[in-house]
């Protein structure tokens, strides 16, 4: 079962445990292609770096599904992309949190609640980034 196929406002833990995996896979990603291009001095120092990132990138996933999640079950709004402008927001301020950076949670906060907003919005209304080729 995917994240699309549980509606919204039910299951938040399912939901929560599905995002909580896409930021995992993120997060390893991002750590091993940080790990190739800027490579540390030591074991220990890569394994700390790709960690801390895994562990930032999911706990992102884990906070975007229960806020969006419980801002759907608490305004009572199942398709409202508000509330995932609402869980994309929430994901930012925890990245400002992280790096200490009220800048940056202002602007993760804006980036990625928009772009939690048009991904529902995209998902409503049937647009697609890629297709299948026309023949």
């Amino acid at each position: 079962m995917g994240y699309w196929d549980i509606p919204d406002g039910t299951d938040c833990v399912e939901k929560a445990w599905i995002t909580t995996k896409l930021g995992t896979a993120l997060g390893l990603v991002g750590s091993a292609y940080s790990l190739v291009a800027f490579q540390p001095d030591s074991a220990v120092a890569a394994l700390q770096r790709a960690s801390s990132t895994t562990v930032t990138l999911a706990a992102m996933g884990a906070i975007f599904g229960c806020a969006t999640c419980l801002s759907t079950q608490m305004r009572d709004a199942p398709d409202d992309p508000l509330n995932y402008f609402f869980g994309g927001c929430a994901s930012g301020i925890f990245l400002g949190a992280r790096t200490r950076s009220a800048m940056t949670g202002t602007s993760a906060c804006l980036g990625l609640g928009t772009l939690a907003f048009f991904t529902k919005v995209g998902k409503m209304e049937g647009w697609r980034l890629a297709g299948p080729p026309k023949l």
